[in-house]
């Protein structure tokens, strides 16, 4: 790949042209919010990598995670019949499947191989390698992203024979870690704190065959309690079974099709059979389990989650085990939900105690079945900003002025997807 530009992408006219319905729809000062979201997505996060590729920084961090980059991107699939805006978004697809054919267990990675990285953890790791912490969900939005694409803008050209080499390996890699053992992955991270490092010589805590895919670590970059992670396995069955329905004359043979379609139907058996709880009275979906009893009931406000589940396409918003599950995790029950006097909401263990995420916040309101929920959430996120008119990682539940994270753009994007919402525009992006 080339060097890097540092100039940032153009914002193609359409996507201007919706800042203004934006603005004439919802009024000046959301549509402005909307504006600098994505002015600042284009101007300071892209990057163009290639002639045919563009990376995305997650923010205030200058890597690309395959995890961030799908969310952050996804609103603009509301756009992708515009030919313009098509084109940015099969490159940042395009970009993706360079870098799970660089290390399909790495969660980041760098604009161009300079050897920066969070923790040196490997002695071979790729000078393209940020970060190599294995996440179920890498390899699932890498698809998710690129299907989604497809999908909403008619047009295969992104789905090429590097996308197809991309998307054999994911798949092979999700089959291999259905039996995790110490041949595989092994993460270790001296003098970490837990959530940093996999325990049990870095091998995570023992799991037994469930027909569900092992990940090291969550969505968070923390580390898994349990293997089992039910929101990543629930995505991964979603995108393994819409893989496998592309139609012929795209890319993929019928092996792979074949492949990603018994794949699919093993990990939702799992889900049946080992990733739902009954508490008092009713089933509700774990967050993560190891085949072996053990289950872990909580949330974290990262994608993907159990709230997340309808975004992902898992389950309908009124489907019964996620209308229990989402009771409890919206509720004290989830030691990761907090409630204070600004706002209540999901947070996470990446983040200090009574922080709550606005990507929960959103997501909350992108699930809800009562449609209300779009405009409470959006006005809750406006005014729990600090005065600065962007998103964070996350802000005290009683203090917004105390936050992580000055500029996390993925947070930035979901209040544009609610936005988006609350005017009818977002039909390609839900």
């Amino acid at each position: 790949m080339q060097r890097p530009s540092t100039s940032g992408i153009n914002v193609p006219p359409a996507v201007t042209d919706l800042c203004i319905t934006v603005e004439s729809t919802a009024g000046g000062a959301r549509g402005q919010r909307v504006r600098r979201a994505i002015t600042r997505l284009f101007s300071d996060a892209m990057v163009r990598t290639s002639p045919t590729t563009i990376a995305v920084i997650t923010g205030d961090i200058p890597a690309m995670w395959l995890r961030d980059s799908a969310w952050q991107l996804r609103p603009l699939l509301a756009l992708a019949h515009d030919h313009e805006v098509y084109e940015i978004l099969a490159s940042v697809s395009r970009q993706q499947a360079e870098y799970v054919l660089i290390d399909p267990y790495a969660n980041a990675f760098n604009l161009e191989p300079n050897g920066n990285c969070w923790h040196r953890d490997f002695e071979d790791q790729s000078p393209w390698v940020f970060e190599r912490k294995y996440e179920l969900d890498s390899l699932t939005c890498f698809l998710d992203f690129a299907l989604r694409l497809q999908h909403a803008s008619k047009r295969t050209d992104h789905l090429d024979q590097r996308f197809a080499q991309a998307a054999e390996l994911a798949v092979e890699v999700i089959a291999r870690e259905q039996q995790h053992d110490f041949g595989s992955y092994r993460f270790i991270r001296e003098n970490a704190p837990p959530t940093d490092h996999l325990g049990r010589d870095g091998y995570g805590s023992p799991v037994s065959y469930t027909g569900m895919s092992w990940s090291g670590f969550r969505p968070s970059d923390d580390a898994c309690t349990y293997g089992y992670l039910i929101p990543s396995n629930a995505h991964a069955a979603v995108v393994l079974e819409r893989l496998s329905r592309l139609p012929d004359s795209d890319f993929a043979g019928d092996t792979l099709k074949l492949r990603a379609g018994k794949l699919s139907q093993q990990i939702t058996a799992g889900i049946a059979d080992f990733g739902t709880v009954t508490l008092n009275g009713r089933d509700i979906w774990a967050y993560e389990v190891d085949g072996l009893g053990n289950s872990l009931l909580m949330d974290d406000a990262n994608v993907p989650s159990l709230l997340a589940l309808p975004y992902l396409g898992w389950c309908a918003k009124d489907n019964p085990i996620y209308l229990a599950t989402r009771r409890h995790i919206l509720s004290a029950a989830n030691p990761y939900y907090f409630a204070g006097s600004s706002a209540a909401g999901v947070g996470s263990p990446h983040t200090p105690d009574n922080h709550v995420w606005p990507i929960g916040i959103a997501m909350a309101a992108l699930t809800s079945t009562d449609a209300g929920d779009v405009e409470r959430a959006l006005l809750l996120l406006e005014h729990t900003d600090a005065g600065t008119g962007a998103m964070h990682e996350s802000f005290n539940c009683n203090d917004p002025s105390t936050f992580t994270r000055p500029w996390f753009s993925w947070a930035d994007m979901m209040y544009v997807h609610l936005a988006l919402r609350s005017i009818g525009a977002s039909a390609l992006a839900d």
